[in-house]
């Protein structure tokens, strides 16, 4: 080859090599820099990874609130085209003006933004729907879970998740439309450890709609944080069998481990399924239960107020041992009632005299504890100093101020200030003989049972108790909130609850409530109470813990309109308490009358 060949054929190969690199350099440059930005600005879908929400557990481990798999179809309206409405309207099961309707409210709210077209889609229904989503584009799905109770039990201390309000997004920057929040009770107050933190994933979205692999290799991806499971304190077959024995009757039922404030069920009746505001019959099921004249989303235990009846006279004879206007010797006589002014209020039921504190509990006697109230209120220069040094005592029981539960709804009761009475009567123009149905718990006093059975933990306890609590563990870590670990002292001293307890006990073996007792080896004290009520048939009330030594439980249960507290409201706490110390029931004839009673 002469050199002329030569040189002709390295300028052949220059330019070949140079038509090569400019052919790569376009492709780079022109062909897969618009791939890129399509991929960016077309096909890149953000998927929300949503949470697990926290589970919740009772105290043996049993599951009371779990979560069920759904989905939401998201639509995007800018990548929505041409489609086969029809075809589509079929699969989801709508019609087509609802089709327009929902397309029209997510191009509203926003064309390059997804929004949920269709929420909360059981997993199986939506199997069928994933399979033709290539046939739509623009949509896709959204995995996320909903709330499920196995035992359908414990409504209204769990609570409901219903979707984000406007004005929760416009306070709180955490929540994005879409989120779902406690809107109440247990999954209100303890929203932040459950709810966990969302996460996102992108990804690469071909022509047909179908997910090509994650976007830029998974680098702007983050991981979801599952919510924090919770131990809650309720003994979850002890809660089923209260609602069980509670059905067809109104009033509630509330118990409490005394020695650490842990309620070990809140019954209350008329109740619902806590399934039923769950998912998309969520709004409907709500609108049905508010307009329901039974009043089932109304929590009697924390929110209803009635008067204490005749268990308030435990009290009254703390605050006469504590103040030394009585001892447990004290007697007083009882003609059928307490007389003053030539007048016999309130009356009571013949019983033998004279009467002293243990008898007086046995008994229930309203005379003896009028004087008792009486003696407290003239101790002092004023009956307005007496009167509030009483009151002292009754708030230092929890009773008149909200307990801080960690529940929702709570309110406070009612025990008057002394400007209440000044206000009806002027001032120094009101004494004991006045307000002397305050002595026997009723008049103007309003208490939750869930402070009923709080006062009854405290008597228990001999004197002091923890706030009542439902949750005791976040994530397997007891909780270490100083409102739930902060005893609470009455300013009684302990030797008087031996008094008081050792009448209760003879209010079980000799006294209102024999009928309580199911177990000669375990010693229950308790107190009858029977509320008057100016609506109709009084409220029948009783408060009990067990054992008498070493106490497990305490309970108050009401039964409105019913009558006597013996009648009703005794044998319920009697067979809750079996149930739980036992595990058993040993009288099912009683059971079965509570069970198969209608006291609607």
């Amino acid at each position: 080859m002469n050199l002329s060949d030569r040189k002709i054929t390295i300028v052949i190969i220059f330019l070949t090599v140079g038509v090569i690199f400019l052919l790569r350099l376009f492709y780079i440059q022109v062909v897969d820099n618009s791939w890129k930005v399509q991929a960016a600005n077309a096909s890149e879908r953000v998927i929300t990874e949503y949470p697990s929400r926290g589970l919740i557990y009772d105290r043996k481990g049993d599951i009371v609130v779990s979560n069920t798999a759904v989905y939401d179809l998201m639509v995007l309206p800018r990548d929505v085209s041409e489609m086969d409405t029809a075809a589509f309207c079929r699969l989801l099961g709508i019609d087509r003006q609802s089709f327009i309707e929902k397309l029209e409210r997510a191009k509203k709210y926003s064309r390059y933004k997804p929004s949920a077209f269709e929420k909360q889609i059981p997993a199986d229904d939506y199997t069928a729907i994933a399979e033709n989503l290539h046939r739509f584009s623009g949509f896709y799905g959204q995995p996320r879970t909903l709330r499920y109770y196995p035992r359908a039990a414990g409504a209204h201390s769990l609570g409901y998740v219903s979707e984000v309000t406007p004005a929760i997004l416009e306070a709180n920057p955490y929540y994005k439309r879409g989120d779902y929040i406690g809107a109440s009770g247990v999954e209100s107050i303890y929203e932040k450890p459950l709810r966990g933190k969302r996460g996102k994933r992108y990804v690469l979205v071909d022509v047909h709609n179908n997910e090509r692999g994650p976007f830029a290799g998974g680098r702007f991806d983050t991981l979801a944080e599952a919510g924090k499971n919770l131990t809650s304190s309720i003994d979850l077959d002890l809660q089923v069998y209260g609602e069980k024995l509670m059905k067809n009757k109104r009033g509630s039922i509330v118990a409490i481990e005394p020695a650490t404030g842990e309620i070990l069920c809140m019954v209350t009746n008329p109740g619902y399924d806590p399934n039923l505001l769950v998912g998309r019959v969520r709004g409907k099921n709500y609108g049905e239960l508010s307009r329901d004249t039974l009043k089932p989303l109304f929590n009697r235990a924390v929110m209803a107020k009635y008067p204490p009846g005749s268990t308030f006279k435990l009290i009254q004879g703390l605050i006469g041992l504590q103040e030394e206007v009585i001892d447990e010797n004290t007697n007083f006589s009882c003609r059928g009632g307490y007389y003053f002014g030539g007048r016999v209020r309130p009356r009571c039921h013949a019983h033998a005299n004279p009467v002293d504190l243990g008898y007086s509990i046995q008994t229930s006697c309203n005379a003896y504890y009028c004087n008792v109230f009486k003696r407290v209120l003239d101790k002092y220069p004023t009956s307005e100093e007496g009167y509030t040094k009483w009151r002292e005592y009754i708030s230092a029981f929890g009773l008149g101020a909200r307990l801080m539960t960690d529940l929702t709804g709570e309110v406070s009761g009612f025990v008057p200030q002394p400007e209440y009475y000044d206000r009806y009567y002027g001032r120094n123009r009101w004494n004991a003989h006045t307000i002397i149905s305050l002595a026997i718990g009723q008049g103007e006093l309003g208490v939750t049972p869930i402070q009923m059975a709080n006062f009854c933990a405290t008597i228990a306890n001999r004197g002091w108790y923890y706030a009542p609590h439902y949750i005791k563990k976040i994530d397997g870590a007891p909780i270490t909130d100083s409102t739930y670990t902060q005893k609470h002292f009455t300013g009684i001293d302990a030797k008087h609850f031996e008094k008081v307890t050792e009448g209760m006990y003879r209010v079980i073996e000799s006294g209102t409530g024999r009928g309580v007792r199911f177990n000669s080896e375990i010693d229950i004290c308790g107190k009858t109470g029977t509320a008057e009520n100016p609506h109709g048939k009084d409220h029948s009330i009783f408060i009990a813990f067990a054992p008498k030594d070493n106490p497990k439980i305490a309970l108050a249960v009401y039964v409105e309109n019913v009558g006597f507290g013996s009648t009703w409201a005794a044998p319920i706490t009697s067979l809750m308490i079996e149930k739980y110390l036992t595990d058993t029931i040993t009288r099912p004839h009683i059971e079965q009358r509570m069970v198969n009673a209608n006291l609607f």
